[in-house]
């Protein structure tokens, strides 16, 4: 892995995301249409830690495979034909937590796209923290016009 591809105000200009829903902070390879390796730093003061739970903060599961989603969007609007549009969160199959998410963590998001059409497709996603696997799932998702 090399260094930051894109920052928190490159991702923003590809995918409409913004705080607090942003949950992508960094990209760190990018392979447009094909796979992306991004990071989510997990801070103290994020939002639904207020709630979740407040005398264990944990990231919620959902908003794990948010991040993965966010993070595929970041590879399907980075291709040429989808540049501008919205990539919406069709499915979500097989999905499974293994690790807990804490402050502190950095989160590492990887989406490989399986099957692209011209406005669906299907991705498989990883999220980790260092070697551990946190969540593994398949994705689904359309691309808006």
């Amino acid at each position: 892995m090399g260094g930051i591809l894109l920052n928190r105000e490159q991702i923003m200009e590809i995918i409409p995301h913004r705080d607090p829903f942003l949950l992508v902070d960094e990209v760190l390879e990018l392979e447009a249409g094909r796979r992306v390796l991004a990071v989510k730093r997990v801070r103290a003061d994020e939002y639904y830690f207020r709630g979740h739970f407040p005398q264990e903060k944990v990231m919620p599961g959902v908003l794990i495979v948010e991040a993965l989603a966010q993070a595929g969007a970041v590879a399907i609007l980075s291709m040429e034909e989808h540049r501008g549009k919205i990539a919406y969160f069709g499915g979500i199959d097989k999905a499974r937590f293994r690790e807990k998410v804490v402050p502190g963590d950095a989160l590492t998001l990887e989406v490989s796209l399986d099957r692209l059409r011209r406005r669906a497709g299907t991705g498989r996603a990883e999220a980790r923290i260092g070697e551990k696997l946190v969540c593994r799932c398949e994705i689904l998702f359309a691309v808006g016009v």
